[in-house]
């Protein structure tokens, strides 16, 4: 499916921590925005051709607008910059509909919250979420100093605000995680939920798969590919099932550039293998992953991969396509 895009307004702006703006981004004529839940995000179209993720994280009660939280990323490959120098009250921007690939699991006993820095942005989400219906929780938060922490005052005004730990780099070694006591002896039926630079999550996979966490309780949401998901590879071909079109792959050329060159639509969004939008069915061949959308377990059964940045250990892939 090609992707849709809606037209927003820029209707508010404001700095929320040391380098963190908010944005509430509301429909021009004042109509409600589509519904989501806790955990989505939009892809935002900062400037032409130049499109990012962005998770919600107002509460899914209200359609009037949404509200992202924008990190300006010190090495920045532009999305970032645009979004927090150049785009102002009042300005048009391009999004898609909301889209949810970290969703609550509604059967949980118990929900464990984990987030670091702007990761924080569906984390809050997903506590308010909680709070509002009731549902056992807590919340640990990360952050390289108090300042930098954004939407401290939204949590210190909410009802879940006793259900909040916080976690400074700058602070003392007692109010540090501890994953391995935050993480020992999962409970029955808890669920844990991480989202956060890629190094916090590696640990808390890591730690939660020691610690004997069940891989279908632990949900993870990476910002950013936590290794060069771009480098080159070897030459493959890929088959298009449907038509049986053959197409050669370059050892420095992604899957999606060849087909969308040749007329094969693919959607696409981070490019980097973390959102999961140009995930695809392989049918036959062997995908050398690369992404961080797919957790350790799916990425065994090779039959999706993402065609942004993953590659062929065989010589042909055929595709659902």
């Amino acid at each position: 499916m090609i992707q849709s895009w809606m037209a927003v307004t820029v209707a508010a702006k404001w700095r929320e921590a040391e380098d963190v703006f908010s944005f509430e981004l509301a429909d021009p004529q004042g109509r409600d925005l589509p519904p989501f839940t806790a955990g989505s995000h939009v892809d935002v179209e900062v400037a032409p051709g130049l499109v990012r993720q962005y998770s919600l994280c107002n509460s899914p009660t209200r359609r009037d607008r949404y509200q992202i939280g924008v990190l300006r990323e010190p090495v920045s490959r532009g999305g970032s910059t645009v979004m927090i120098d150049s785009v102002a009250i009042g300005d048009t921007l391009r999004i898609s509909e909301p889209k949810n690939h970290f969703e609550l699991e509604p059967s949980a006993s118990h929900s464990l919250l984990i987030a670091g820095g702007i990761g924080v942005t569906p984390i809050l989400c997903m506590a308010e979420r909680l709070s509002n219906i009731g549902e056992p929780f807590e919340m640990h938060y990360g952050a390289r100093s108090p300042a930098r922490a954004a939407f401290r005052d939204r949590i210190a005004a909410s009802a879940f605000a006793g259900k909040v730990s916080y976690h400074f780099d700058d602070g003392p070694d007692a109010q540090k995680f501890d994953l391995d006591a935050l993480l020992a002896s999962p409970a029955p039926g808890a669920h844990l939920y991480v989202c956060g630079p890629g190094g916090l999550i590696e640990a808390v996979l890591k730690t939660a798969k020691a610690k004997g966490w069940p891989d279908a309780r632990v949900h993870r949401e990476f910002f950013a590919p936590v290794a060069d998901t771009g480098a080159p590879g070897g030459a493959f071909q890929v088959k298009i099932a449907s038509s049986g079109q053959v197409f050669d792959i370059p050892g420095d050329q992604p899957i999606t550039a060849v087909l969308i060159e040749n007329g094969v639509y693919i959607p696409t969004s981070c490019e980097e293998g973390v959102c999961g939008t140009c995930l695809t069915r392989v049918l036959e061949g062997e995908p050398d992953h690369r992404d961080v959308y797919q957790t350790p377990d799916e990425q065994a059964r090779n039959d999706h991969m993402t065609l942004c940045c993953s590659r062929a250990k065989s010589a042909m892939l055929v595709l659902d396509l």
